[in-house]
């Protein structure tokens, strides 16, 4: 719907298939439905579709949910969501698509950005979307989500995946770290967080799904490495070493690298350099800190270093994401 000014918010459409989770389904409308610019205008639209004409899909709750669009509202989105379904079917069990699942998804646009929460991943892969790019989905489905597209890369460690134009995230609650991550990839740093604020959730989680699988539970009285990331935290600006963290924690190097993977899912020095990246972000959007300042203070000590870690995290110098994102600090949700 664009406006007499021209305005035209970005158009999010989910896919509702029958055998969905009522939870997965919110997501998207809880997190693209908040943002808003400075005019108070919302910054996407949010529509629900299904396959048939609109009636009533099914869920796997007792309940079943009225759809107002059936799927010739794919053809208007400039992004389209598939959450996880139990009734996938065919597509999950053979890899391919229903006649009519088909049918909806030829609907798509070309250019129009896709992504998936949990087994919605099942939807992409049997489209063709996912050959040749990586992927993931819940930890328990990515084994079998690699034997029946052995095209795709699956990675089983991570809660989201972003591959430009098709984003895939891990189970259920993942979804949100995927929606907080496109509204942080279109509107920046400052937006998606008050976003998280608004939803009391984390605006970024550290580590991938590793942490969330189940191990035998730890000794009671077994010290942690919460303290340390704390520690860490406040210093960021500071040259950091990793007998220095595990010494907050009175543990050897090798014991505390340990316990600090098995807690957060990456490495000290993985999640160090993700904290840096992150502080030196909300820098370039909310200050006028040279760019080497905000290397100093991010703790990456020369413009050179931060730009190198930038480019990796987000393919993009420091100087290009404050042109990008800078504006997007003065926008409100």
């Amino acid at each position: 719907m664009e406006t007499a000014s021209g305005f035209r918010p970005h158009r999010v459409v989910v896919l509702a298939l029958d055998g969905l989770l009522p939870f997965e389904l919110g997501i998207p409308h809880r997190i693209f439905g908040r943002p808003k610019d400075a005019a108070g205008r919302h910054l996407y639209e949010v529509l629900t579709c299904s396959i048939r004409p609109p009636g009533p899909v099914e869920t796997d709750a007792d309940f079943a949910i009225h759809v107002e669009h059936g799927p010739h509202a794919l053809a208007t989105a400039d992004t389209v969501i598939v959450p996880a379904s139990y009734e996938l079917g065919p597509v999950f069990e053979e890899g391919v698509l229903t006649e009519d699942l088909a049918a909806a998804l030829g609907h798509i646009r070309p250019g129009t950005r896709l992504a998936s929460i949990c087994t919605g991943v099942y939807v992409l892969a049997a489209a063709g979307r996912l050959d040749g790019r990586p992927a993931t989905t819940h930890w328990a489905d990515a084994d079998r989500l690699q034997r029946l597209f052995p095209r795709i890369k699956v990675d089983p460690d991570v809660l989201f995946i972003d591959d430009g134009d098709v984003l895939t995230s891990a189970g259920v609650a993942a979804g949100i770290d995927l929606c907080l991550h496109m509204v942080r990839r279109d509107h920046g740093t400052a937006v998606a967080n008050e976003v998280a604020r608004r939803t009391v959730v984390p605006p970024h989680r550290d580590g991938g799904q590793a942490q969330y699988i189940e191990r035998p539970m730890p000794d009671p009285q077994q010290a942690t490495t919460t303290g340390a990331r704390a520690w860490a935290l406040g210093r960021l600006h500071e040259p950091l070493q990793l007998r220095d963290m595990a010494a907050q924690e009175s543990m050897s190097v090798r014991t505390f690298t340990r316990r600090f993977r098995e807690e957060v899912g990456v490495s000290p020095g993985q999640w160090l350099t993700r904290q840096r990246v992150e502080r030196a972000r909300h820098l370039l959007e909310s200050t006028d800190l040279s760019v080497d300042q905000v290397a100093h203070d991010a703790g990456f000590g020369t413009a050179q270093s931060m730009r190198q870690h930038l480019q990796t995290a987000l393919g993009v110098t420091p100087t290009a994401y404050r042109r990008t994102f800078r504006t997007g600090a003065a926008l409100r949700t």
